[in-house]
């Protein structure tokens, strides 16, 4: 008996390498580390992608920034020697400008309206933008909340209160142009400088969602948060779009499928995981949230006064009509 089971192991053994040395390997570039929302919705849509595939596609994560910079990996999959990068939507608007529309200061204040703008028709036209300008396809949305200010040198409540400190913003217009307008004059830099800068002293503070501040571990080199939300961070996964037109028709359905229900995955994540996170930073880590003063007006008011500025390169004052619209809201 033993001697008729061996030959029937080895052939399962053998069918096993074989269909493992078939199966055809993606890698996806992270500019956060594990354990933020990049990471969460990535690994969901890899593992998507591995069922739906019957194993003969995996998907390899390089977290933190290892296969480069964000806007570095647009470029490396815009080239096609990248397949997957998962990045803040502000490093994709220098190659897409109207996807600028979502970073515009005070347009997207909670997570149902980010929701609203990138599953509806507004999102689906920002897709059709990056395909035509950067040579990248948006397949998936990760959800990663408002980005709140933080810093290590004192309470933050109003943009007055911003005076003496030097802000770590990334190298995005609007961004910048927003803090100018609070009275400051930011600091542009490298993501992945960013912690040793805040460690260094280099700089005061940053802005990022309370789940990208615990999973850097910010609260090691701050104390303090402002409950700000002037931009809510959207941080999408694109797809070389050479790569995407290689793939049979099948499976660019699979990989369109899997991208909607990673986007799923991703909104219930944050709605489900953002709260417990706050109360980790102040319990476990000692971080003071501030709220804005009057409701955080001043900081409104100051900050969408930019929007004209940027009319040009989003495609128009209309677009931000249509997304204000979208929303419920009107331009003025």
């Amino acid at each position: 008996m033993k001697k008729m089971m061996l030959p029937v192991a080895v052939a399962a053994v053998s069918a096993v390498i074989s269909q493992n040395a078939l199966a055809e390997t993606w890698r996806m570039a992270l500019g956060d580390a594990q354990g933020g929302t990049q990471y969460a919705m990535g690994e969901k849509f890899a593992q998507l992608i591995h069922e739906k595939t019957d194993g003969e596609v995996n998907i390899d994560l390089f977290p933190n920034g290892q296969l480069g910079s964000e806007e570095d990996t647009v470029s490396s999959a815009s080239m096609g020697i990248l397949d997957l990068s998962v990045l803040a939507i502000n490093n994709i608007t220098p190659f897409s400008p109207t996807v600028g529309v979502l970073t515009l200061p005070y347009v997207i204040t909670s997570p149902e309206d980010a929701k609203t703008l990138t599953q509806g028709e507004i999102g689906q036209q920002l897709v059709e933008n990056t395909i035509r300008d950067a040579g990248v396809r948006v397949l998936s949305w990760a959800y990663s909340g408002c980005r709140v200010l933080s810093n290590s040198s004192k309470p933050v409540a109003s943009p007055d209160d911003l005076r003496g400190l030097t802000i770590r913003v990334p190298r995005n217009e609007i961004m910048i142009a927003s803090y100018q307008e609070w009275g400051v004059n930011p600091l542009p830099m490298a993501w992945s400088e960013t912690f040793t800068a805040l460690q260094q002293g280099v700089v005061d503070g940053q802005d990022n969602p309370y789940i990208t501040i615990n999973a850097m571990k910010f609260y090691e080199v701050q104390d303090y948060i402002t409950d700000i939300c002037y931009v809510f961070s959207l941080e999408p996964l694109v797809m070389s779009e050479s790569k995407f037109q290689s793939l049979s028709p099948e499976m660019q359905e699979i990989v369109l499928e899997a991208g909607q229900e990673a986007t799923a995955y991703s909104y219930d994540y944050l709605l489900e995981t953002e709260e417990s996170i706050k109360q980790v930073l102040v319990e476990e880590h000692g971080i003071q949230i501030i709220k804005p003063a009057n409701d955080e007006s001043e900081w409104i008011e100051r900050a969408s006064s930019i929007w004209p500025r940027f009319y040009d390169s989003i495609g128009g004052e209309e677009r931000l009509e249509e997304a204000l619209q979208a929303l419920g809201r009107d331009l003025n």
